[in-house]
């Protein structure tokens, strides 16, 4: 189905959960009241429900994000769902990789087709720091199941922030060498918890890639968010996505759903569609499906004005 702008919208991304196992200092307050979450996820019923509306429209393409999705306890139950949905081709995670290792063969086996992994350091201290708690080793753990499993290409999500983890670039291109990984550098944003760091921590994509001459850049789909480039013989590549320097909002095919059960049209608009209590009627949801696509912004003003609109903090949207 096409937006008013022209573009398709074939992608949903699915907040499963605004509750995670680590607390990123970009992504969620380090104070944040346990209480507060689960409050008002959705069903397995709910979300089976607006997937097969979602696909009934165009949706080709599901990633299931949270918070932590691996904490949902329905999300093998509804990959296998969504897996039967002939329409949808595409099944992928963004996940922390915590839970990944005990979890990734029944995920595969369940109709899961690629991982995003979150890895902002591979120094084991620093990661710790950065995750206020978290375990490396878990998550390379994870990325060697994966990759042992052909759940391929991994891709890596790794948040650049300036003196914090900018002097680690050179040991996550070189993951790429000699493993089908792609290492996805992504800017800073001023959303959420980003915000109180934004001003100190930002670099932009154009400034890591002016220090590495090597990076050959490579056809990159029109849809995608990332610009790829690689090392000359590696079997993986390195994408920067660039939200900031350089916005891809004139070809975003993607709307979202919360774990609220709102759909939201554009990460960053504090605009939002309450679709829960509609979710035992299909035309309804159909209807609503309809309404978040027609009401996708032609652009973000997150550069304009500095700042993310959204209500949402980033662990509640799935980034």
């Amino acid at each position: 189905m096409n937006d008013n702008y022209g573009r398709k919208i074939n992608y949903l991304r699915v907040s499963l959960t605004d509750k995670c196992n680590l607390k990123c200092i970009y992504c969620m307050p380090a104070e944040e009241n346990e209480k507060e979450f689960l409050k008002s996820n959705m069903s397995y019923e709910e979300n089976c429900n607006i997937i097969k509306a979602a696909a009934s429209i165009g949706i080709g393409k599901i990633r299931f994000t949270g918070g932590e999705p691996l904490l949902y306890k329905d999300i093998i139950k509804l990959i296998e769902f969504t897996s039967k949905i002939s329409s949808i081709k595409d099944i992928s995670i963004t996940t922390n990789g915590m839970l990944l290792y005990d979890m990734a063969e029944e995920l595969k086996r369940a109709g899961l087709k690629r991982v995003n992994i979150s890895l902002d350091s591979l120094n084991p201290e620093k990661f710790k720091k950065i995750t206020r708690g978290g375990d490396v080793n878990k998550v390379f753990e994870s990325i060697e199941k994966c990759l042992s499993i052909g759940l391929e290409p991994v891709k890596i999500n790794t948040v650049i922030m300036r003196g914090i983890n900018d002097d680690e670039i050179d040991d996550f291109i070189n993951l790429t060498k000699d493993n089908p990984i792609s290492v996805r550098f992504i800017e800073l944003m001023p959303i959420g918890e980003g915000r109180k760091i934004y001003k100190e921590s930002f670099i932009s994509s154009e400034e890591v890639l002016s220090r590495y001459s090597n990076l050959i850049p490579i056809e990159t789909d029109k849809s995608s968010t990332a610009a790829l480039y690689k090392l000359n013989g590696a079997k993986g590549n390195i994408g920067f996505i660039t939200p900031m320097s350089c916005k891809f909002c004139s070809d975003c095919n993607r709307i979202r759903l919360t774990s609220a059960g709102t759909l939201k049209p554009c990460l960053h608009s504090e605009t939002e569609i309450s679709v829960k209590e509609y979710t035992d009627k299909d035309t309804i949801i159909l209807d609503k499906i309809k309404e978040a696509i027609y009401k996708k912004p032609s652009e973000h003003k997150i550069i304009e004005e500095g700042k993310s609109n959204s209500k949402k903090m980033m662990y509640q949207v799935g980034g």
